[in-house]
């Protein structure tokens, strides 16, 4: 969780991610005033919102293949976002794509940026 990187400013390093089910994936700030957190709508079927607390790791386990949709609560406005394709993205990634159009405008900028590497 970065102020500015590569991507700009307000983003995670790197913003998509590939694994594989049961794979951890930690969000570390640099700062204290990021956190990160599931987003409802964009998360396969029987997975549960998660939250990580402010200025603290957030550790996600992700046990079920598609797509993770992640945001910090205070920079989503920004587009600080992130995707995590887990397996096949089959199981909601239509689901996902109609979450994105909802979105504020530089986070949908940088969720449609991302789904094209969905495969």
């Amino acid at each position: 969780m970065l102020n500015r990187g590569t991507g700009g400013a307000m983003v995670f390093a790197p913003a998509f991610v590939q694994a594989r089910p049961g794979d951890t994936i930690r969000f570390v700030p640099t700062d204290p005033g990021h956190n990160a957190e599931t987003i409802a709508g964009m998360l396969p079927a029987g997975v549960t919102v998660q939250r990580g607390p402010m200025g603290r790791e957030f550790v996600l386990r992700v046990s079920q293949p598609g797509v993770y949709g992640v945001k910090c609560a205070p920079h989503y406005s920004m587009g600080m976002v992130a995707l995590i394709q887990v397996g096949s993205a089959d199981s909601n990634v239509a689901a996902v794509r109609t979450a994105v159009a909802r979105t504020p405008p530089m986070a949908r900028r940088r969720f449609t940026e991302m789904l094209a590497r969905v495969r």
